[in-house]
C-alpha cells in the first residue's frame, strides 16, 4: 500500500468516528443547504439518498424541486461517472448499487449544482470520499461540459485540518454543514 492510501485509510476511519458521533446529535441538519439552494433557484440540483451516517440532504432536495429538477446518483459501474435520475419526494425507489436507493424511473438529468455526501473535507475544499472515484470522474465531466458548483455537504465536525489528495481529486466549491457555510481559501 502506498504511503498516500495509507494517510487517505487513516484519514477515513478517524473521519467515519466523527461522523458517527455527530450523526447521534439531533436538530435541523440541512437549514443551510436549504437556504443556500433557494437562493439558486431553477438549477437542476444533483442530491443524494443518505446511508449509514450520512447527513440527511432530503429536506433542502425537497425545498429545491419546487423549482429545479432534482437528481439522485445512479452507479453504472466500476470506473464510471455517475449519472442523475431525476428524483421527486415520494417517487417510487429501488435499491441500486451499494445499497443507495434510486428512483425506479425518470429522466436523466446534467446538474449545475451537485450536493456531495463525504467522509472528511478541509478549509481548502479538498474533500476525502469513499475511495471509489465516483464524484470526482463525475465532477471533472460535469466541468468539462461547463459550469457546475460543488457543494460538499457534511457535519462540522467531519472537518480535518488536511485531505491527502491526489491529482485526480476534484475540490469542492464550497462546504456547507449544519454550523453554516465554508468557502474554501
Amino acid at each position: 500500500m502506498s504511503d498516500l492510501a495509507a494517510r487517505k485509510r487513516a484519514a477515513r476511519e478517524a473521519a467515519f468516528a466523527r461522523r458517527a458521533a455527530a450523526y447521534r446529535v439531533e436538530g435541523p441538519q440541512a437549514v443551510h443547504l436549504a437556504r443556500w439552494l433557494r437562493a439558486h433557484p431553477g438549477l437542476d440540483v444533483a442530491g443524494y439518498m443518505p446511508m449509514r451516517t450520512e447527513i440527511d440532504p432530503l429536506p433542502a432536495m425537497a425545498a429545491a424541486a419546487e423549482t429545479a429538477r432534482v437528481g439522485v446518483p445512479v452507479i453504472d459501474g466500476p470506473g464510471l461517472p455517475l449519472r442523475f435520475r431525476e428524483w421527486r419526494p415520494g417517487c417510487a425507489l429501488e435499491p441500486g448499487r451499494f445499497g443507495a436507493q434510486v428512483p425506479v424511473s425518470g429522466d436523466w438529468i446534467e446538474p449545475r449544482i451537485v450536493i456531495v455526501p463525504l467522509v472528511a473535507f478541509d478549509r481548502q475544499g479538498h474533500r476525502l470520499g469513499y475511495g471509489g472515484g465516483f464524484y470526482d470522474r463525475t465532477l471533472a465531466r460535469l466541468r468539462a461540459l461547463g459550469s457546475v458548483t460543488a457543494v460538499g455537504f457534511a457535519f462540522a465536525a467531519q472537518e480535518a485540518v488536511e485531505i491527502p489528495i491526489e491529482p485526480t481529486d476534484q475540490p469542492l466549491d464550497l462546504i456547507v454543514t449544519e454550523t453554516g457555510i465554508v468557502v474554501p481559501g
